[in-house]
């Protein structure tokens, strides 16, 4: 199982490196004398112990490990072989099949909504009914050709459940890893979560969000999104806005210090039928968050349906967000007043897809993608696997586009030509 054996090469490499340069390497000679090569070496006997193990955490070798694979080169073969699994995995490459236009060289995981996993049950085996648990979803979703990973809710897919641990162990047994923990706070929390008027549930809120933290590192994911169905209002005059914005700059900034290895994500909504204003409505009112909460591991989740019921250009919205943008969910919408259709990515708004693979580029992600859609009247199998070739497809269009004409026609504001860009683009 290749997946994070890069990571480990990587890893390995930087560490024997600099070992040799502080002089506390076990390794000999200097860069001149062939240190780089023997720093492969190393990098090579981390890489190899990676994969032969499923998933990405657990097959990081230990230091000890690939100390001992590196000291004995010679029969680095027979030390492998004796690493390995008895039986024969099959060979599941990160973001999706090995027959596509992509292939292997695709840099994302994918994952998607594992609720969707509830809808069209009539196409599921009678055998492997009833499914109504996350382990029934989770064990679905493993079917998706393509998918890499898995966002849980919490504490919605949690508590009499399984534990994290019982997760854990389930997503190594289908060859998945976890992607982020989501949070979806119990309806008790109707008048708000993180910000609610009594201060007994706003502790209870942000406790459950510390929780979340604690599950994500039991699952072996650093990444927490936290949206709250609750936190705003309804009418003018119902809240104290500066008191809300306050109370959530706050619980972040506690959720961020008590964490510092989690990487803290909002995802915005402007409304829904829970909340008609939300207390951060758009991209630029998260941006201002983020900014006073200043803290390294706060950052912001966007939803392409959000960010289109908000009234924004996605791409525009990545762009500004840069460097900040831990997390990406995928979808399309047909933009009608308060309405989230979850469609799926590029089935409305081609041009728009186009340009958000083109900004992921550009910003340079590294996030998984999450596909949020709802497939009430299709397979949420081939629905998923749809999305995962969709986005593919949309993401080698935007590698072949010719870069100077796209800075050319930007520079010069010129509609047509961009409009003549993305027809090309998608011809291809």
């Amino acid at each position: 199982d290749e997946t994070g054996a890069g990571d480990c090469y990587r890893a390995g490499f930087a560490v024997a490196l600099l070992e040799h340069c502080r002089g506390s390497s076990v390794l000999d000679g200097d860069v001149e004398d062939g240190i780089l090569q023997k720093c492969m070496k190393f990098a090579s006997a981390a890489g190899v112990l990676a994969v032969t193990r499923k998933g990405a955490v657990p097959s990081i070798p230990s230091r000890r490990e690939v100390e001992e694979l590196f000291a004995e080169t010679e029969s680095m073969r027979n030390v492998v072989e004796n690493n390995m699994e008895s039986e024969t995995l099959e060979a599941i490459p990160r973001g999706g099949s090995r027959d596509d236009d992509v292939g292997d060289d695709f840099p994302f995981l994918f994952g998607s909504r594992i609720n969707s996993m509830k809808d069209r049950l009539d196409l599921v085996d009678p055998s492997s009914l009833p499914m109504d648990t996350p382990r029934d979803y989770l064990r679905r979703q493993a079917t998706i050709r393509g998918l890499g990973c898995v966002d849980f809710n919490y504490p919605q897919h949690f508590g009499d459940y399984w534990t994290p641990e019982e997760a854990k162990k389930a997503l190594d047994e289908v060859n998945l890893v976890a992607g982020a923990v989501c949070l979806r706070y119990p309806s008790k929390f109707a008048r708000g979560a993180m910000n609610h008027p009594d201060p007994e549930l706003r502790r209870e809120a942000i406790e459950i969000t510390k929780q979340a933290a604690e599950a994500a590192r039991i699952l072996g994911c650093n990444e927490v999104v936290v949206w709250s169905a609750y936190d705003g209002y309804d009418y003018p005059f119902q809240v104290s806005y500066q008191e809300k914005w306050d109370q959530i700059v706050q619980a972040f900034q506690e959720c961020c210090d008590a964490y510092p290895d989690i990487k803290w994500s909002l995802e915005f909504k402007p409304t829904d039928e829970n909340t008609r204003f939300f207390t951060v409505p758009s991209t630029g009112a998260a941006l201002l968050l983020v900014k006073e909460i200043d803290r390294p591991n706060m950052g912001l989740t966007l939803d392409m349906g959000h960010m289109l019921m908000s009234g924004e250009n996605p791409g525009q919205s990545l762009s500004m967000v840069g460097e900040k943008l831990f997390g990406i969910q995928l979808n399309d919408g047909y933009t009608r007043l308060a309405a989230e259709d979850g469609m799926m990515f590029g089935s409305i708004h081609p041009s728009i897809a186009l340009e958000t693979m083109y900004q992921l580029r550009q910003i340079n992600f590294s996030g998984h993608l999450y596909f949020d859609t709802f497939p009430q009247r299709t397979d949420p199998v081939k629905e998923a696997e749809y999305n995962i070739r969709q986005v593919k497809k949309f993401w080698m269009a935007v590698a072949k586009m010719d870069f100077d004409e796209v800075e050319r026609v930007a520079k010069e504001h010129d509609a047509i030509g961009a409009l003549e860009l993305v027809n090309e683009a998608l011809r291809r």
